[in-house]
């Protein structure tokens, strides 16, 4: 009886995932663009492109987005690879230029509610995904680009005798269904990079200068091989390149997986079942690390992460300390 259940909530859920985007047939993939589908390092695997592919498409044909190139990103592939390599896993697609491109984005790294929640992510693969506020969890599904923010962060040493800005921009992202919340979750994507131990530094002259003549000095650090707070991030030169792209020109987004697909996938490796033999997809290094993927919807987890809020609230902020010498 427990066998025939499993089997039930399995292709209930295999149901659910297959309805997300009606286009799932690879007849129509381009063949230029065909030796890039696979799981190979480099490669986006099939159910991703096919996905990204209809919500481009779908979203040109209702006169939403003119840029010619689209994104995709796989979150179920490793991202720190050790010894200084990032896995690419994030994917700039230009089909009327013939350009495929494969780079390292960072995933939401969770959080650890004491004794009530537990949902951090490591560096290398994500096991927890979410779309609820305040869990600082990836959420895959539809977005479309929309306004780019650009904000003044701080001073920091550049060289011996150099200081330079850290000017950052933010692309926000606009979701739907499961993802419809990303602008009130504040999701978008960004440089990774941002200052650590800032301080106030006396510098009337600046154009950045408080009313009493002060700017935020801190240490520059690029965390391209961490997490983020549910944000996509990217290395700082790739993500000049992508910034670039959409100003003024949105373009789609597609994240994998969304919450169907992750069920499934738990449901289906909690019957032991192959993940192929059922027709799903998850990268099979990552599976091995992270035994089985959960999805934590905000009907779920977003009173619990408010309760706790409530129960822990942040200390008053204070204003940075002068900086040392000054």
């Amino acid at each position: 009886m427990v066998k025939i259940v499993n089997r039930l909530i399995i292709v209930i859920a295999l149901a659910a995932a297959s309805r997300s985007f009606a286009v799932e047939e690879p007849s129509d993939i381009p063949a230029w663009l065909k030796p890039n589908v696979g799981e190979g390092e480099g490669q986006i695997a099939q159910v991703v492109l096919q996905r990204a592919r209809a919500l481009y498409l779908q979203k040109v044909r209702a006169g939403v987005v003119r840029n010619p190139c689209y994104f995709a990103m796989d979150a179920t592939r490793p991202h720190d690879l050790g010894d200084g390599k990032l896995g690419p896993r994030f994917y700039v697609i230009c089909e009327a230029r013939r350009s495929f491109r494969a780079i390292s984005a960072g995933h939401g790294g969770g959080r650890d509610l004491k004794g009530i929640a537990d949902f951090p992510n490591g560096k290398r693969c994500a096991k927890n995904f979410g779309n609820a506020l305040d869990s600082r969890l990836t959420a895959g599904g539809a977005y479309v680009t929309d306004e780019t923010i650009t904000s003044f962060k701080g001073y920091y040493r550049a060289s011996a005798k150099q200081d330079a800005v850290l000017i950052r921009s933010f692309v926000q992202f606009d979701g739907e269904g499961e993802t419809a919340n990303a602008r009130q979750r504040e999701i978008g994507g960004h440089p990774a990079e941002l200052l650590r131990n800032v301080c106030l530094r006396k510098d009337p002259h600046s154009s950045y200068a408080d009313r009493d003549g002060y700017v935020p000095f801190g240490q520059l650090e690029e965390y391209a091989n961490g997490r983020s707070n549910g944000c996509t991030s990217w290395s700082p030169s790739e993500a000049g390149q992508i910034i670039a792209m959409v100003k003024d020109a949105p373009t789609t987004l597609y994240i994998y997986p969304e919450a169907a697909d992750i069920d499934a996938v738990a449901q289906t490796v909690k019957a032991g079942r192959s993940l192929s033999n059922a027709g799903l997809y998850w990268n099979a290094s990552c599976l091995r690390d992270i035994g089985s993927p959960k999805f934590w919807s905000k009907e779920t987890l977003g009173p619990v992460i408010a309760q706790y809020n409530k129960d822990h609230p942040a200390p008053p902020q204070r204003p940075p300390p002068i900086c040392k010498g000054q």
